[in-house]
């Protein structure tokens, strides 16, 4: 089984991303389960707006395309920037509409079949929106979203520390990752043994 981790932080590497910290944590339960997962900094590839697999000149998306193709898990990490998800996750949102001009003839998306989770970071609330943002986004794609497939930190309004400079709160955000990549793996195995059943046209 396989896992892929979308990292739409704005920050491009090797600056420390703490949306990445806190994926990570699903990572490492993941690895005590024998799950394989890949982490992807979406910021430092050349992906294209817009709403096809391939935008052409260089856009590195049909690689991104490929990696989710791949894998049984799909997550979705965001910071918070003004109550909402990146504008680096949006756009990665945006290219998976492509999904429903690519259905099968038994019309299945790419993402039917497969399961997804949401992880947020950031110094503002919002979080609780943005899950069911993405989310949404997510289904409406063909994924299923398991319940408690998600987890967040934050500290409050305002500015303050990054969730790689304090402990606190992290008690509670890592036990609800550690959740979360439990219940993604569990569902991922159920819709393995079960196919999506045929779609209406």
């Amino acid at each position: 089984m396989k896992a892929l981790i979308l990292n739409c932080t704005l920050k491009a590497s090797p600056e420390t991303s703490n949306t990445e910290a806190l994926a990570r944590v699903l990572m490492g339960e993941w690895a005590k389960d024998g799950i394989d997962c890949e982490l992807v900094r979406l910021v430092d590839l050349d992906i294209k707006p817009g709403v096809k697999s391939d935008e052409g000149d260089g856009d590195a998306w049909p690689g991104v395309r490929a990696k989710i193709a791949a894998c049984d898990i799909l997550v979705i990490a965001t910071p918070t920037w003004l109550g909402q998800m990146s504008s680096v996750a949006k756009r990665a949102l945006e290219r998976m509409d492509a999904f429903f001009s690519e259905m099968d003839d038994q019309g299945h998306t790419l993402a039917m079949g497969k399961v997804a989770g949401v992880v947020v970071t950031g110094n503002e609330d919002g979080a609780h929106h943005i899950v069911g943002t993405v989310s949404q986004a997510l289904i409406d794609v063909g994924f299923t979203v398991p319940g408690q497939s998600w987890t967040y930190w934050h500290l409050g309004p305002g500015p303050g520390p990054d969730y790689t400079e304090t402990a606190q709160a992290h008690d509670y955000s890592d036990k609800v990752g550690r959740n979360a990549a439990r219940n993604l793996a569990w569902a991922a195995r159920a819709l393995a043994a079960s196919p999506a059943p045929r779609q209406e046209a």
